[in-house]
């Protein structure tokens, strides 16, 4: 994914450029495994919901987190 090649440098981000993050490696990845998408699944970051950047955004902060802890841990 490309928070790995990131090399955690994610957590310089804003909470809005962390949930782009997330979308466009969702984009990749349905283009990935539809020739023809649906637009929807496609949307640029301005067409979509609230709800989906908020959740966008909260996704790579899990990630982050967990990534931590587990730095921390070894």
């Amino acid at each position: 994914m490309l928070y790995v090649a990131s090399t955690g440098e994610t957590t310089r981000l804003s909470r809005e450029q962390k949930g782009r993050f997330v979308a466009i490696c969702w984009i990749a990845q349905i283009y990935k495994y539809f020739a023809q998408p649906k637009a929807s699944y496609v949307d640029d970051w301005e067409k979509l919901p609230d709800w989906q950047r908020e959740t966008d955004a909260a996704i790579i902060e899990a990630v982050e987190q967990t990534v931590m802890a587990e730095v921390i841990a070894a």
